[in-house]
């Protein structure tokens, strides 16, 4: 039996690059739709060599969520810009040219 963390790890990996999703919408595909907290919790406690792409998860808005961790929005927000997602001015993504679905 996988645990939470594994099928979240599992999901955020089928996300192709350039492309991203929201914590909610992981937490639902994994089968427990009101879990983005717990996505996020998972994504946080990711050791620093993981193959997991935790950097295409963003907030419903399309926003990198602020860290508590020095440096990791800034870290984050150059990952998805040199996958090519951009971002406006108030810092969000367009879910219409990049998010992601597996049932596209």
């Amino acid at each position: 039996m996988t645990t939470f963390s594994e099928r979240v790890y599992a999901c955020v990996r089928r996300i192709p690059n350039g492309r991203i999703i929201n914590y909610g919408g992981v937490a639902a595909l994994v089968g427990r739709p009101r879990a983005a907290r717990g996505v996020g919790y998972a994504l946080s406690h990711l050791p620093i060599d993981t193959d997991v792409p935790w950097w295409r998860v963003v907030n419903r808005r399309g926003a990198i969520s602020t860290s508590r961790v020095t440096g990791v929005a800034q870290r984050q927000r150059a990952l998805l810009e040199h996958e090519g997602v951009e971002f406006n001015d108030e810092g969000e993504a367009s879910w219409e040219r990049f998010g992601w679905s597996p049932y596209e």
